[in-house]
């Protein structure tokens, strides 16, 4: 881990918060002090520009582009909003193209922390990024295979609004902050603003993180796995 930089990855499939998040943790670090910035996902803006998807051929580019967003930045911590192996995935699922797994996973490897978005959140429409809610499962498939395969850990988070930014902020104080000791001066932070989020998926399932479970590739069991947390309308259970 670089003493200058930390970069956390944010990868999921369709409609499962990465945006959100990504601007919430870098939020959430800056208020205490530290010097954090989300970088948005390329393919994003590609797409808002062109008025459509990207081509098969196109994909090796926006991957190019999405890398050299993220590791221009040389200071501080970098919340990537997905990275070129999200690129890679879909280039495999859509044009079953597999050669930009390789040069993915060596950019993957320099990320300090993976956080893998769950899929427990309810998938809506965005114009043209999104295909269907039948496109999550395979995709998060692909990507948990991908890293499995690399031997690259990760942590699956959960939890809607406050709960996964909470669930995160978990990961990073555990996974970042251990390994890190010049971190140290931050973790009593971290904590005070852990212990601030009451609805936090700690909290919920008395210390049974969800966020730990990163070897099943089974979707529905992890839905399955947080909807035990809901109501019938939703809502967390007290």
């Amino acid at each position: 881990m670089s003493d200058q930089v930390v970069r956390i990855a944010i990868l999921g499939a369709e409609s499962t918060g990465k945006t959100s998040l990504s601007i919430d943790i870098a939020q959430a670090l800056q208020s205490l002090g530290l010097n954090a910035v989300a970088v948005p996902e390329i393919l994003r803006e590609w797409c808002d520009v062109n008025g459509r998807t990207p081509e098969a051929h196109e994909q090796a580019d926006i991957a190019k582009a999405q890398a050299e967003k993220i590791f221009s930045i040389a200071r501080g911590w970098v919340i990537a909003d997905t990275s070129p192996l999200m690129t890679a995935v879909y280039s495999d699922y859509i044009f079953q193209d597999k050669g930009l797994y390789q040069q993915a996973l060596i950019h993957q490897a320099a990320f300090d922390l993976t956080l893998l978005m769950g899929l427990d959140l309810d998938w809506v429409a965005d114009g043209l990024q999104r295909d269907g809610e039948h496109v999550r499962e395979p995709v998060d498939t692909l990507l948990r295979q991908a890293l499995q395969v690399a031997k690259l850990p990760f942590q699956v988070i959960y939890g809607r609004s406050e709960a996964r930014l909470s669930a995160a902020l978990m990961a990073i104080q555990e996974s970042v902050g251990a390994a890190n000791a010049d971190l140290g001066q931050h973790l009593t932070a971290f904590k005070s603003l852990q212990s601030q989020r009451n609805t936090g998926q700690y909290g919920l399932n008395k210390g049974k993180t969800a966020w730990r479970c990163d070897l099943c590739s089974d979707a529905e069991c992890e839905h399955k796995l947080f909807s035990d947390l809901l109501k019938p309308d939703g809502s967390l259970k007290s």
